[in-house]
Order: C-alpha cells, then structure tokens, then sequence
C-alpha cells in the first residue's frame, strides 16, 4: 500500500463523510451536540485541499497531514481525536517508508487506538469510537497474523468495525457529551463509532479496486 493508496483512503472517506454527513448528523441530534456530521465534513473538505496542495510524498505523510489539519479544521470532540488517530498512524508509519505491509497498517491503527484511549479516557463499552476502533484493529492485525491478503483482511476490519458501532445502541453511554444523558443514551448509535465503521468501509472500497 503506497502513498496513492493512502491517498486514495482519505479521498473516499472524504467523499463517504459528505454522502453520510446527514445520517451522522441524525445520529448526534440524538445523544450530542447535532453537529458530528457538518464538522467531519468540513475537516475533510479541509483534508482535501491540503493534500492538493502540497501532495505528500509517503503513505506516513498523508496520514500526518490529515491528522494535522484535523485537529485545525474540526470543533468538538471528533477533530482531536480524528487528528490524534491520523497522526499517530503518521507517525507509526515514519515520513520514509514508501510502502506499506498489512502488518504496518496494523501497527498503526493500534497506535490510532492508544492515542484515543489516552486523549478520550474511553474504553470499549463506553459507547464512543474505540467501540469500532478496537476490534477493527483486532481485527486487521490477527488476520495479517493469518497471511490473509488485503481485501480478506479488510474485510474482517470493516465488519469488526461495523458490528463494533451498531453493538453501541444498546449501551448507556460513560464518555463524552452523551454521558450525561444516563440511561436516554441507551437505544442509540454513537455518531462517534459510526462514522469509524465508515472510514474502515473506504478503507476495504479503496483496496478492491
């Protein structure tokens, strides 16, 4: 996976964010501030015309500049912790590597996941984003263990991460804005956790074409 594939990530998360920016929206109008969606689409918009304009020469680098311009572009919550999990991708690749194993996209995202924990305080079960984070990352790295090509591999970090948002309906939320809801939290997808699934939805779309 070299720096057009990375590139090509965040361009269709930036294009998934756009179609899904309503749904996200939706699902924060009921446990947040109603804001999850218009911010991740105005951070990737951002995202966007930072790479077109000055293209990064590493797959470390895409990441880094995406996670930079994040944490500028974005409010709340999701712009720090979107732009601390980019930039720790970034830095757990390096600016030099020019390609990419598996096993490296797996090293990364546990770095994402541990920057997370650390910048949220959230574990799995407290109905925020490492709910799919975290067994989508599981995921990804046993079945690089496996020898699984890309896609077989991704497609289990999708599903991971998918069956890890939609298991937040039924949770009572403990981190962030929708904690204080108590138990009207519960019968409600984390916006948070959705728009993760999301991002490991473009992931697995840009490695089968």
């Amino acid at each position: 996976m070299d720096v057009q594939f990375f590139t090509a990530w965040i361009e269709e998360i930036a294009r998934a964010v756009a179609d899904g920016r309503d749904h996200l929206t939706r699902l924060d109008a009921a446990i947040g501030d109603a804001d999850h969606g218009s911010n991740l689409d105005r951070g990737f918009t951002a995202v966007l015309a930072a790479l077109a304009a000055t293209p990064p020469e590493t797959p470390g680098a895409v990441l880094t500049l995406t996670g930079t311009t994040l944490i500028r572009k974005v409010g709340g919550a999701s712009g720090p912790l979107y732009g601390t999990a980019f930039r720790r991708m970034g830095a757990a690749l390096g600016q030099g590597d020019a390609d990419v194993t598996l096993a490296g996209l797996a090293a990364a995202l546990d770095e994402a996941l541990a920057g997370v924990r650390k910048l949220g305080g959230a574990t799995e079960g407290d109905k925020t984003m490492v709910d799919a984070l975290g067994p989508a990352t599981r995921a990804l790295a046993e079945a690089a263990d496996k020898g699984m090509d890309a896609e077989e591999a991704l497609d289990a970090a999708r599903d991971a991460a998918e069956e890890g948002a939609r298991a937040t309906i039924p949770l009572q939320a403990r981190k962030g804005r929708a904690s204080y809801l108590g138990e009207r939290s519960v019968g409600h997808e984390d916006p948070g956790a959705a728009s993760t699934a999301l991002m490991f939805r473009a992931l697995r779309a840009v490695a089968g074409r």
